[in-house]
């Protein structure tokens, strides 16, 4: 799960590295707000009516889902049983409410924030992309200031001030997690392999020949 303040550069973060991670894949939320005019159906959100919304809160589709601003954003469910087996890593891009929910379910989610160089930085970027009022633009730098405080309970912290720098911590990251992740069936198969050209005994040779050079 990925988490920053609106401006820091999140959305440009996760397309590059998707771009050069394979077996990654986005969750796409669903919103009840207008699409902006940069943002495109299926890429960006899915974009329903408040109804559409309601009946997918009532049929329990949402992992987590929150009301912002009086627009309504959901995170659907999905197999991660079915993309774990596939080798298939999903990335949630989600506030720090809907992360704390999201974790309470998924406890071995990872949890990463994407913080901006400064608040004068993030807000030259909010003015930058034109997409928000003066008054919007005061909102979110105050909310960017409550929400980044909720940063030190992440796994890990990504300072966003040169966005390849920021691409290559990321990757980074995920490739480690993928090892993490995997160690014991890459030690239990390559185990297999030794006893298979060794012997059984290899591993107990291996100890016997140490304590002789000691």
């Amino acid at each position: 799960m990925i988490s920053a303040p609106s401006g820091a550069g999140k959305t440009t973060l996760v397309r590059k590295v998707m771009e050069q991670l394979p077996n990654l894949q986005f969750s796409v939320s669903y919103t009840t707000r207008p699409p902006r005019s940069n943002e495109q159906e299926g890429e960006d959100y899915h974009f329903v009516s408040k109804a559409i919304f309601q009946r997918m809160v009532e049929g329990d589709e949402f992992l987590e889902w929150a009301e912002v601003l009086g627009n309504r954003y959901g995170t659907v469910r999905v197999d991660a049983k079915n993309l774990e087996s596939k080798g298939v890593d999903l990335i949630l891009d989600i506030d720090t409410q809907g992360a704390k929910k999201v974790k309470e379910k998924i406890d071995h989610a990872i949890l990463i924030y994407v913080l901006p160089p400064s608040m004068k930085t993030l807000k030259e970027r909010l003015i930058t992309r034109g997409l928000d009022s003066s008054e919007m633009i005061e909102y979110r730098l105050a909310n960017a200031r409550r929400d980044i405080e909720e940063a030190r309970w992440y796994h890990y912290i990504i300072f966003n001030e040169e966005i390849e720098d920021a691409v290559e911590k990321l990757k980074a990251i995920m490739i480690a997690e993928r090892c993490r992740r995997s160690k014991n069936f890459i030690f239990e198969e390559n185990k297999r392999i030794w006893e298979e050209d060794h012997g059984k005994n290899y591993g107990r040779g291996l100890s016997e020949k140490g304590r002789e050079s000691i």
